[in-house]
């Protein structure tokens, strides 16, 4: 791809709002270039979890896209991005992502990185699991997917749940190999 870097990233329905926000922040340091989907499942959550609003959120992007949009250039395997982040992922976004029903845009951008063969990376966040979850990121996962539950690491040492966010962001912006500085990365013995 020439030019600058795209990401398309996905806030769905789950808790863990701040982790979208945070990828968010962390890509516009890079210079990464965003497009941002937005459930309205997200925008409840956000509404629990946050202080922020959906006005604020969007700022963080370069380009927002209507979730009901699926004529959107992110719909469209023709528009290069290097995938796409889902973050927080209902069950729900997992089901649908894994059905392929392409009934809204998070599912029909995620359809597209799929088939075009690049990186599509769930956060999964539900617990406790039942077979209809396990088979689902089971599922994604044969087709080429990453399902990452944002499970917190404790080596860090995290102070904040800040921290423990960052660090789980950056290690999402690993699997992009994006080097992205994260304090608290393991340096063995």
């Amino acid at each position: 791809m020439t030019g600058a870097k795209r990401i398309i990233v996905a806030i769905t329905g789950a808790s863990g709002f701040d982790y979208g926000i945070r990828i968010l922040e962390m890509l516009r340091s890079e210079s990464i270039e965003t497009h941002l989907v937005i459930s309205r499942a997200a925008m409840t959550a956000m509404s629990h979890e946050t202080d922020m609003t959906v006005a604020k959120v969007k700022q963080l992007a370069d380009h927002c896209h209507d979730n009901r949009d699926i004529g959107a250039p992110i719909a469209s395997g023709s528009f290069r991005t290097v995938g796409m982040i889902v973050a927080p992922c209902s069950a729900k976004s997992l089901a649908e992502i894994t059905m392929g029903t392409g009934g809204n845009l998070v599912t029909r951008a995620a359809d597209v990185v799929l088939k075009e063969r690049r990186r599509l990376v769930v956060l999964f966040r539900e617990t406790p699991l039942h077979l209809g979850h396990c088979r689902n990121m089971l599922q994604l996962t044969e087709m080429g997917g990453i399902v990452m539950p944002p499970m917190p690491a404790f080596y860090p040492k995290p102070q904040t749940i800040e921290d423990i966010v960052s660090y789980t962001a950056a290690r999402v912006l690993d699997l992009f190999d994006l080097d992205i500085i994260a304090t608290g990365r393991w340096k063995g013995g």
